[in-house]
């Protein structure tokens, strides 16, 4: 695994969302006057009972040299929608399997009852079942050239103008678009860009600004550092250290085999490029650990007890230890995030996460417009130095699926950091998410609004409410509900002076 391939798995986990140098962004703002919603007070976990239908999509919404139709798969919940006085929140679809993100947005689930809300989950396409070629979805460069964002935007239109015309009831109510990470670009996006069918939206962990030069490259790992420096004493500085100590046990002889019997590596090293390819999977570890630190146990991107990273931490106390003591404190941290379950018999570096992202579309994603600049520098944060190589980085683009990346294309298509002529987007971010680095921390207008939850790891916001939730969570939500019932209040009282 090279480089390349690892900015790809961190870009997957999409997601699929301050160091030192790093100013510390606003804290949430208002919290003192703020009351909490009923939807988060202590109570039974809501049931998630969903139907499943599908929807007949255009495979180009934008051309006209093919007819050419897909089954995109979406979900509805509608046990607390009204027709009187209700509305729609859908979500945008992200990376992956659309019922595996719908069972981790309980925060939909928590205000349904609240805004007498319709839910929708709609599928991304080329995710999950919504494959526009089927098996040949993923063959070539020709297969996957309508895997686009703008695409994606417009089966969301598509499917939300046939909800209203199909559903009785559903025609004059409101829609708010919610989203988390990728799907909260998506989310914000699609307020953007279709700002007549949906009357807001909340974006969450959504780092629409992690293109060219809008943050620096390195503000990504610099997060990752700070959470485990905070975690931990020495914590961030053993893993600092913890990569020559590779480089020297692997030099020798028996070192390789040494490392993959010290890790239970399924799979044994035998040659030298495998060393950076578990570099590679112990960093993207690390990043994974960062994203979902969450204050309780979890089954996100795989089983983790609480605050994760202070669990890891507990083994990575001294750094000042001989390299083979150090990389076996490596394998009990590793242990925690692959092992917390006590199932496994060995790690494989090949696996990091859930299979129910989608790798391959992701991948062609990030090779064309989704060209997000990483970078490291050993100093600022704890990973080896790594500078951000667009040439290296499109030729192997170009190798794996034919095309060339645009970087320009995803700032020139939605407006940068040029974005104040828009409306009712809340942007949240987590303080410890480390995609919170190429996203909106702060207020751009009275309409366009950030919310920093201290506290908060990758889309904590969307995820359900829980008993060990902190504070600073709760009073998001209940911040992210009252601007929704403005914008549902606002959309009605329009409709009635229209009539």
């Amino acid at each position: 695994m090279g480089r390349r391939s690892l900015l790809l798995l961190l870009l997957l986990l999409a997601f699929l969302t301050p160091g030192a140098a790093t100013p510390v962004p606003p804290a949430l703002r208002a919290l003192s006057s703020l009351h909490l919603s009923t939807s988060f007070r202590s109570r039974p976990a809501v049931a998630m009972k969903y139907s499943i239908h599908y929807i007949q999509q255009k495979v180009d919404h934008f051309g006209f040299h093919t007819d050419k139709t897909f089954k995109q798969r979406y979900l509805i919940a509608d046990k607390h929608w009204k027709e009187d006085g209700g509305s729609i929140l859908f979500y945008t679809g992200n990376e992956g399997d659309i019922i595996w993100f719908c069972n981790n947005t309980g925060f939909m689930w928590d205000v349904a009852e609240e805004l007498k809300a319709m839910l929708v989950f709609a599928e991304h396409r080329y995710y999950g079942e919504s494959l526009p070629f089927g098996a040949n979805s993923f063959k070539d460069s020709r297969h996957l050239n309508f895997l686009t964002t703008e695409q994606a935007l417009a089966d969301f239109a598509t499917l939300i103008k046939y909800l209203k015309r199909t559903i009785p009831g559903a025609r004059n109510q409101p829609v708010i678009a919610l989203g988390g990470s990728y799907g909260g670009m998506l989310a914000a996006w699609f307020r953007m860009k279709y700002p007549h069918l949906v009357v807001g939206a909340l974006a969450s962990s959504a780092p629409i600004w992690q293109f060219e030069d809008m943050v620096p490259c390195g503000v990504f790992m610099k997060i990752v550092t700070t959470d485990f420096r905070k975690s931990g004493p020495n914590c961030s500085e053993s893993i600092r250290r913890s990569w020559d100590a590779i480089s020297r046990l692997t030099e020798k002889g028996t070192g390789l085999h040494w490392l993959s019997e010290a890790l239970h590596l399924c799979t044994p090293l035998t040659e030298s490029q495998d060393v950076q390819r578990l570099k590679d999977w112990i960093s993207e570890t690390w990043v994974n650990l960062a994203m979902v630190d969450y204050p309780y146990e979890s089954n996100f991107l795989q089983p983790l007890p609480a605050w994760p990273i202070k669990v890891v931490c507990q083994y990575l106390k001294n750094p000042n230890v001989s390299d083979t003591w150090l990389l076996q404190n490596i394998f009990q941290a590793l242990n925690v995030y692959y092992n917390y379950s006590g199932q496994a018999r060995c790690l494989n570096i090949s696996e990091t996460a859930t299979s129910s992202l989608g790798a391959l579309g992701w991948s062609y994603q990030t090779c064309t417009e989704m060209v997000m600049p990483f970078c490291s520098n050993g100093i600022d944060d704890m990973f080896e130095p790594h500078s951000w190589n667009f040439k290296e980085f499109s030729d192997d683009c170009f190798k794996q699926w034919g095309v060339k990346p645009r970087p320009s294309w995803i700032p020139t298509m939605y407006g940068g950091k040029n974005i104040s002529s828009h409306t009712n987007i809340i942007f949240s971010n987590g303080e410890i998410d480390p995609w919170s680095g190429g996203g909106v921390t702060k207020d751009i207008t009275d309409t366009l609004l950030a919310i920093v939850i201290p506290e908060g790891a990758h889309h904590l916001d969307l995820r359900a409410n829980n008993a060990f939730d902190p504070v600073t969570v709760l009073l998001a939500r209940s911040l992210e509900v009252r601007h929704m019932k403005q914008w549902i209040k606002d959309f009605y009282a329009s409709l009635r002076k229209m009539h």
